[in-house]
């Protein structure tokens, strides 16, 4: 059995925060590398930015990330890479043709990976399995711009995927929901399975270390952020409920700050995009530059270290399929207030492992803000209850999860390359 597991748009090896890479990059390379553990190997297709990556690049064991010329050599627009994907699909061919591999089934990630995997149907005949990872409708849904919506070509190919792939994973029952309400999507196709932490990276540790690690000063109240610097993110939200706190907590002044965790640092500010520039200006209008900290994009095993250091994680974002910084911060014992969207209100139990506000409301957060600052109880007891919730999600069951719905395909076809014993061994 081989895995041909494609993400066009966005490299499973990008900054994560930056401007493509988010939780989708985490469950690729997860994923694979957990598949590549088991002995099945798998070739990551996506499209190549940079003229200086090699064309293949080992992830893990069994794993490979094949980077393939498909446009402009830079990042660029992800609704514009769609008018490249015959050329992206050409190269994939061939370089299945070139080393003599058949692949088993395709996994694709994100609407653009989709489309090219219906084109590799064709050439391979092989069944696809497509997840989403976001969706169009409920992404304008929220959109508070022109700028911020997706296109009605993207939202028509998630219909079309949905309706011809062989399964579609879901990473939550309201993400399957939302597919059947607004997609018309037959909900016996839809699969769910969760996404997955990694538990001994993600694992408590002791604050005031983590803090002289980070450079960070004892003694400040930190409230942690991360994610794209986008509208969708809500990170304004974080920065409003900030001000009204400097108000009503007189005591804290100067000593209450947020670090957002994404995009460009504060050094590099000539890279910002438009929603970080925004960002920008909101912190300065509200006197809060000493307070609102850009810290750029981190590799995972720091990002650990700053979940450790913060007082609590704020997920304030307009829209999440499911939340993997949130159930990554609650790994970490540390409680998480985030928005009552998407899966966060499924991965959070309100008021039990985290705590839940209505989307864009400023002052709701910063009174669940204030609740934790001044119930260290409180605080404790709920970042305790979110690193048992957050044992339940492991890649291991990811992966036996996305095993056993690789061998039902399988099986269907009468593919004879994946058996139940197999299956019993490997889960």
């Amino acid at each position: 059995m081989r895995i041909a597991m494609l993400s066009v748009h966005s490299s499973p090896l990008a900054s994560l925060g930056s401007k493509e890479a988010g939780g989708m990059n985490v469950y690729v390379k997860e994923l694979s590398s957990e598949l590549g553990r088991r002995g099945i190997p798998v070739d990551i297709f996506t499209r190549l930015q940079d003229s200086k990556l090699p064309s293949i690049q080992v992830l893990a064991p069994g794993v490979r990330v094949v980077n393939l010329r498909a446009g402009p050599l830079a990042p660029y627009n992800k609704n514009l890479t769609l008018r490249h994907l015959p050329e992206f699909t050409r190269n994939v061919t061939a370089f299945a043709a070139s080393q003599q591999l058949h692949y088993s089934l395709i996994h694709s990630h994100y609407w653009l990976s989709g489309e090219a995997a219906l084109s590799l149907r064709q050439a391979w005949d092989v069944p696809i399995v497509n997840m989403f990872h976001t969706l169009g409708t409920m992404k304008n849904s929220v959109a508070r711009s022109v700028e911020e919506a997706e296109t009605k070509l993207r939202v028509a190919i998630e219909r079309r995927l949905m309706q011809e792939v062989e399964v579609v994973v879901a990473a939550t029952p309201l993400d399957r929901a939302q597919m059947v309400w607004h997609y018309g999507a037959d909900a016996s196709r839809i699969q769910i399975v969760p996404c997955g932490v990694d538990h001994e990276l993600f694992t408590p540790q002791a604050q005031p270390i983590a803090r002289k690690q980070l450079g960070l000063n004892a003694d400040d109240r930190l409230i942690v952020c991360v994610g794209r610097m986008e509208p969708l993110k809500g990170m304004d939200i974080l920065i409003q409920a900030l001000a009204l706190l400097t108000q009503r907590l007189p005591a804290l002044h100067g000593k209450l700050k947020v670090l957002l965790i994404g995009g460009e640092s504060e050094t590099n500010s000539l890279n910002w995009n438009t929603e970080q520039r925004r960002l920008d200006d909101m912190r300065q209008q509200l006197g809060l530059q000493k307070q609102v900290s850009f810290l750029g994009t981190q590799p995972q095993e720091r990002l650990s270290t700053y979940y450790a250091a913060a007082d609590l994680v704020a997920a304030p974002s307009f829209y999440e399929s499911f939340g993997l910084a949130a159930l990554e911060a609650m790994a970490c014992g540390k409680p998480v207030i985030a928005s009552n969207v998407g899966g966060l209100g499924w991965t959070i139990e309100a008021g039990r492992s985290g705590l839940l506000v209505p989307p864009g409301d400023s002052a709701a957060l910063a009174a669940q803000i204030e609740l934790l600052l001044n119930d260290a109880q409180a605080q404790a007891a709920l970042g305790q209850a979110a690193r048992q919730r957050a044992l339940n999600f492991s890649w291991r069951s990811v992966t036996c999860k996305v095993l056993k719905l690789y061998h039902s395909l399988l099986k269907e076809r009468l593919c004879p390359c994946f058996d139940n014993w197999r299956l019993a061994q490997v889960c």
